[in-house]
């Protein structure tokens, strides 16, 4: 079966070339004399399964990670005296580096090789953030977060890349969809973990538990993951980077998927951010256990994404992302009503909508990028978390300005703007 290659430009430094290359064909080498096989994955082959739980381990880890400090917003708001835009910095600062660091490690990634810049992330990221949980200050505590987004950087774009590469492209689709399944119950998970242990004991502990959970998972992942074995090293040089971003600007239907991707996870986080002050407040005033379980919504985007992603590979991402733009809006409006039922309603349909929209944009990256993967992955996780730390925080005034209802207009532009590019421009695609 023949390798898909990604081509590259001359190095500047011969050095650095032939470094980049020893530690790429060591990688490679590597996978194949584990596997004695060359080709792709695929499924019900043997590697599918611990392939597909290492990486469903790492998204699990990122968003458990990432979300968990989602419902302590309010309790560190009255921990630290501050306002709610303030306490939402705690995730802003975090997805925030997360997107700096995408531009810096994807590159990294095409040079150097996927499984071993994943792992140092992984492990780097539960460390931060077992800190987190001890730093006596807000500054403190601002620091390791932004360290935990920095460090799952290295994970983020390159195993989306990872798939590409290493799954055959038959299940390319479904793969991607798994493995979104993974940051869907991760999300859920943490949130969960968090909302609900917060209330028997303090959120200190709540954190250093998580980072506990999510340094298990790095060991697993380290274990689990094969090595690359259609991985092809490209230099790490300015002179590659800026070519990269030449090839994937220039292209018809990448920057508009990098801006899908500002748009709905700017609007998703933003979401899930104020969700727990509504509830929190008057009429409502439910307990910080009961938010925490609300984030169950997460569960309709671990089916959906793995479905959307099935379907994609069958129907065309052109015929159907924009429909899941749709039905985030239709969960949007239903989460207006007051009763708590009908709002978790709403939060299912919507995080429906999101995980099966994010797993096909995701993939559609990977498809239409020919040359630097790495670098095509981090520009679309960028854009993802640059949406998720810049409307996430604005979010804030909104909440301000008119409550749920000014929260819930925001998102309705972020999404209709979504539904605009995806209905008149992706749809038209080749």
């Amino acid at each position: 079966m023949p390798r898909r290659k990604i081509s590259s430009t001359s190095a500047v430094s011969e050095s650095t070339s032939s470094s980049a290359s020893a530690l790429a064909n060591t990688e490679r080498c590597s996978g194949d004399i584990e596997s004695g096989d060359k080709g792709y994955i695929e499924r019900g082959q043997r590697g599918y399964l611990p392939t597909m739980l290492a990486l469903f381990l790492g998204a699990f880890s990122t968003f458990v990670l990432l979300y968990c400090v989602q419902p302590l917003m309010p309790i560190l708001s009255q921990a630290f005296g501050i306002d709610a835009a303030t306490s939402s910095l705690s995730l802003s600062v975090a997805t925030g580096m997360l997107a700096l660091g995408l531009l810096i490690t994807g590159p990294i990634s095409d040079a150097l090789g996927r499984k071993s810049v994943m792992t140092v992330a992984l492990l780097a990221a539960a460390v931060f953030s077992l800190l987190a949980a001890v730093m006596p200050n807000w500054s403190g505590i601002l620091i390791m977060r932004a360290l935990v987004g920095l460090s799952l950087s290295g994970l983020c774009a390159v195993a989306m890349t990872y798939l590409n590469e290493e799954i055959h492209p038959n299940y390319v689709g479904l793969s991607m969809g798994l493995y979104i399944s993974g940051s869907s119950i991760g999300g859920m998970s943490g949130r969960l973990i968090s909302g609900v242990m917060v209330d028997f004991a303090p959120w200190r502990w709540t954190l250093a538990t998580i980072g506990v959970v999510s340094l298990v998972a790095a060991f697993l992942f380290m274990r689990w993951l094969p090595p690359s074995r259609h991985f092809t090293p490209r230099p790490l040089n300015w002179r590659n980077v800026l070519s990269g971003f030449k090839v994937h600007f220039g292209d018809r239907g990448l920057p508009f998927l990098f801006l899908e991707a500002f748009l709905l996870m700017g609007s998703f986080v933003t979401l899930y951010n104020y969700i727990a002050y509504r509830l929190l407040a008057e009429p409502y005033g439910v307990s910080q256990a009961l938010v925490g379980v609300l984030s169950i919504a997460y569960l309709s985007g671990t089916y959906s994404s793995a479905w959307a992603g099935s379907l994609a590979d069958r129907l065309g991402r052109q015929r159907i992302f924009w429909r899941f733009v749709v039905m985030m809006l239709v969960g949007l409006a239903i989460t207006l009503f007051s009763p708590v039922s009908v709002i978790l309603i709403g939060m299912l349909i919507f995080t429906f909508g999101f995980f099966a929209a994010h797993s096909l944009a995701s993939g559609w990256v990977g498809q239409r990028a020919t040359q630097a993967r790495g670098q095509a992955s981090s520009l679309y996780l960028f854009s993802y978390y640059l949406g998720s730390s810049l409307a996430g925080t604005l979010g804030g005034a909104f909440w301000y300005w008119a409550s749920w209802n000014g929260v819930a207009g925001f998102i309705a532009v972020l999404l209709l703007l979504a539904l605009a590019i995806g209905g008149l421009h992706l749809r038209r695609l080749a």
